[in-house]
């Protein structure tokens, strides 16, 4: 077994055709975010907010028409009002269907925070109690049951098909755009009506597409994740077909009113910076995971992607068949965090999880992951859900005393 010290000095060598590739992804995104930015003409006025109604916006109007061309869809609603990536997906949900319709995810259960709002966890106020029927296609070997999914649309009695990119706290691998490529095309097949909806939180920017470009209807995510890279101080984002943001909208506000209102007050200006300097930012998560998982796997630890893997999210997951380690890790991360570096997490009973779940999360925006965190829940095989770092040198330092706390 090789010393910390000797596994980071071989590190530099080692992943440096790897860091290229990312180099590469960055700039071609970035470029664009810069392509969208000049085609809006952004000026010092679309960096003022409004207050009250909101109407006649014309910074939230060009940040919503920014990310609808970067992400390739015809129509976005993006809002400081989305206060995360459930509540978001929520909005979609709700706006989306009605009593009677039928709900698919493919890739099994969704992420612990949708139980109840599909009501897989009883609540009067899911999707469920309002008449709007839920199914789920397993995966198989971790991967999408392609066949499976291809022979449950082809009834045609399906409204919204839904996928979950990231994890969530499956061990499992991302998936790649590629992934979604192909499921779209063979659904498409056999159904031609069923929208198709994406959770695309910690998946942006990962690669030089997203899965609007691919075959998805909709897409979902959250400012505190990959878009608002550490500078947006909350909010989220839908984007998609037009016909389903119209929907959508009415959902956010009320049915008449759409996304002509919402007082974006002083966000503007986070909201287009932190997306500007999106690219860059995820490709210091992604340099920062990579690292994790070089150096975990050289001491002898599971680590999902490998660190020479092809990557669809920011999230790097540590397997490590003990829940005193799983906590250690978290607290190494929390101990060379920017804020409340002083606090030592503990597993704790949090709202929307059915497992106790110790989080590290010493970050300018509360509870953004896309600043250096690592959480997981305390369940085996207690794996530690590390993602995000504004800068790819602090996540290193984070990381190296992580494993030190071991």
């Amino acid at each position: 077994m090789h010393s910390i010290d000797e596994i980071i000095k071989q590190s530099d060598i080692d992943l440096k055709p790897i860091f290229d590739n990312l180099d590469q992804i960055e700039y071609k995104n970035t470029s664009k975010v810069l392509d969208a930015f000049k085609e809006s003409k952004i000026s010092e006025a679309h960096l003022n907010g409004t207050t009250g109604y909101g109407y006649g916006d014309i910074g939230r109007e060009a940040i919503e028409n920014i990310f609808a061309r970067v992400f390739k869809g015809e129509d976005a609603i993006v809002r400081s009002q989305f206060i995360s990536g459930t509540h978001t997906i929520s909005t979609c949900l709700f706006g989306i269907l009605r009593p009677g319709d039928t709900v698919l995810s493919i890739n099994g259960k969704p992420y612990d925070t949708l139980d109840e709002v599909i009501g897989i966890v009883d609540n009067p106020s899911s999707l469920k109690a309002w008449g709007v029927n839920y199914e789920q296609v397993e995966l198989k070997d971790g991967k999408l049951d392609i066949p499976a999914i291809v022979d449950r649309v082809s009834k045609n009695d399906i409204k919204l098909i839904i996928s979950q990119r990231s994890r969530g706290y499956l061990y499992r691998d991302a998936f790649t755009i590629e992934d979604y490529e192909e499921v779209f095309k063979e659904i498409r097949k056999v159904n031609k009506t069923a929208y198709i909806m994406v959770d695309n939180c910690y998946g942006e920017f990962t690669d030089i597409k997203e899965p609007l470009e691919v075959g998805a209807d909709v897409i979902v995510g959250s400012l505190i994740k990959n878009p608002g890279a550490g500078i947006a101080k909350t909010g989220g984002y839908i984007v998609g077909k037009k016909e389903l943001i119209d929907l959508i909208s009415d959902r956010y506000s009320a049915p008449g009113l759409g996304k002509e209102g919402g007082a974006s007050f002083n966000h503007n200006r986070e909201i287009l910076q932190g997306f500007f300097m999106s690219p860059h930012t995820v490709n210091q998560a992604l340099k920062i995971a990579v690292f994790s998982a070089y150096c975990l796997e050289k001491l002898g630890f599971e680590a999902s992607p490998r660190y020479d893997a092809k990557r669809s999210d920011i999230v790097q997951m540590i397997k490590f068949q003990d829940p005193d380690k799983l906590v250690k890790y978290c607290q190494g991360i929390q101990a060379m965090s920017p804020v409340d570096s002083h606090v030592k997490p503990m597993p704790w009973d949090m709202p929307g999880y059915t497992d106790q779940v110790v989080m590290a999360s010493g970050s300018f925006v509360s509870g953004s992951s896309i600043e250096i965190s690592c959480d997981g829940p305390i369940r085996p095989p207690y794996v530690a859900y590390q993602q995000g770092g504004l800068t790819y040198q602090s996540g290193k330092i984070a990381v190296v005393n992580a494993i030190m706390s071991l």
